[in-house]
């Protein structure tokens, strides 16, 4: 075990540039996939004919493959329909793909607990259809959504690391590349990737507990 050699200025600013890529593409992933996934989760939930059914259909069908074989598709074999993408943007796609049929599911099931006597109450009172699920459905749902949503984010940030079968140059696939070097650099490496992974992850998790204090 060589951990000076390690952790040499050459192989730290290579592992934290790789650092700084998972935590890009985690970033764009998590805000498209919550946007996406939102829109066709409350879609659902409002049951509109056709539509809702087709939704349902693509979700479960994302929902039941694996990552990989959508990374896979994203990268290799969109380009044979004509629609070429780098590595990075065939990453975000498709782990913002994957992501949104899980909130997707999260959005709809947290929408369906609310209590039927308090959209009855909403719509006798004069509310539409509309305006009962935005004033009273989703502020409320959303609360009770806080924790299995933070915990897909933290889901989809560990997930980046399957795109090293893509090449993309994120923590991982940088770390490889350094250990390759030298396998006496293997421990100090992955215990250093562990310790940023963890970081992150337990600063999503604080974050969601603080949600789920203020709003309760």
């Amino acid at each position: 075990m060589d951990i000076a050699g390690a952790f040499s200025y050459h192989n730290l600013i290579f592992i934290m540039k790789g650092f700084g890529i998972t935590l890009w593409v985690a970033f764009i992933a998590i805000v498209l996939s919550f946007v996406l996934g939102s829109i066709t989760g409350t879609l659902r939930y409002m049951k509109i004919p056709v539509i809702s059914r087709i939704l349902g259909v693509i979700v479960e069908f994302i929902r039941n493959l694996p990552l990989l074989l959508i990374l896979f598709f994203t990268y290799f074999a969109m380009p044979d329909v004509g629609l070429k993408l780098g590595v990075m943007s065939s990453a975000i796609v498709g782990l913002a793909v994957f992501e949104a049929a899980m909130i997707s599911e999260i959005v709809r099931s947290g929408l369906s607990s609310i209590p039927k006597g308090q959209i009855e109450a909403a719509r006798s009172s004069g509310l539409t259809h509309m305006q009962t699920v935005w004033h009273i459905v989703l502020p409320q749902g959303l609360r009770r959504m806080v924790p299995p949503i933070v915990s897909q984010f933290i889901s989809l940030l560990k997930d980046t690391s399957l795109a090293i079968v893509i090449s993309l140059p994120e923590l991982m696939h940088n770390s490889k590349i350094v250990i390759a070097q030298n396998f006496d650099y293997t421990l100090p490496i992955l215990a250093l990737v562990a310790v940023l992974y963890f970081a992150i992850n337990y600063a999503l998790s604080l974050a969601a507990r603080r949600l789920e204090n203020k709003w309760g």
